[in-house]
């Protein structure tokens, strides 16, 4: 592949290719790479650094991921590409909640995305988001007031955040608002970024009624800061992937859950 990446371009040329593999794959050795795309184990290592540094993908001795950890969320091209079937389920499920005429406010998990894709069915609707997917998705959609939310635009996750964003949400109140979080344990919700918390929390404060929509992969973990106990949610809808530990542990916290079938 050495031809392919020759040239002026190549480092962007191989970077974006770099991107799309480990994102596909998950994880990968700094030396399978050097190997794919045949250069010196040392500029793989400089590709990987500006890769880190655009929040693309995370560096651990001898490789690289773009799947989280208990610090780190996954840049929103990978979240984008995983666990697709369990969110369309939980999507299903989520949008028999919403009547015509409320004011739903979505967060910026792709989760949520899956659920605004079937929001036009469901007119007419106000909806709020900070996610630039969701509002582009949503721009032109007959029936659907949108409300964007302001802030810092933050690359990593495509959606606007910060102090303005919160503000925004303050001033707000929604029928329903719709969250996904990193992680689900002990009775608490979890996320790895306090600027992501601080948005989240706002926009459940802001609802007459909360629901969190997670995928089995995010039971049973645990990240760096809580998000809020799940008794603040009205409803967590999961996926069919979800064990059954980790059912009897929501009920155990007495959760009120539903479970959507892939």
């Amino acid at each position: 592949m050495t031809k392919e990446f020759s040239g002026r371009r190549g480092p962007e040329v191989r970077r974006q290719a770099i991107t799309d593999h480990v994102l596909s794959v998950g994880s990968v050795t700094a030396g399978d790479l050097a190997e794919r795309f045949g250069v010196s184990i040392m500029t793989i290592h400089r590709d990987l650094d500006e890769l880190e540094r655009q929040g693309i993908v995370r560096k651990y001795r001898g490789g690289v991921t773009a799947q989280p950890s208990g610090v780190f969320e996954s840049n929103v091209a990978y979240r984008m590409k995983s666990m697709q079937p369990a969110k369309d389920a939980i999507a299903e499920k989520a949008v028999r909640l919403v009547e015509p005429g409320m004011a739903v406010m979505l967060d910026d998990s792709t989760t949520t995305l899956a659920l605004a894709r079937r929001l036009g069915d469901v007119t007419p609707l106000t909806v709020i988001t900070n996610f630039l997917e969701t509002t582009t998705l949503l721009a032109r959609e007959p029936g659907i007031r949108l409300m964007a939310l302001g802030g810092e635009y933050d690359s990593l996750h495509d959606s606007f955040l910060g102090v303005s964003c919160v503000d925004a949400i303050a001033a707000l109140q929604v029928d329903l608002c719709f969250v996904s979080t990193s992680a689900v344990s002990g009775g608490f919700a979890y996320h790895q970024e306090q600027h992501i918390v601080s948005v989240k929390r706002a926009m459940l404060e802001a609802a007459a009624r909360n629901v969190l929509l997670v995928d089995h992969s995010k039971l049973g973990r645990v990240a760096l800061h809580r998000v809020a106990p799940l008794s603040v949610f009205d409803r967590v809808i999961v996926d069919d992937g979800a064990s059954s530990e980790a059912l009897r542990e929501l009920d155990e916290h007495k959760v009120t859950y539903e479970v959507a079938a892939t």
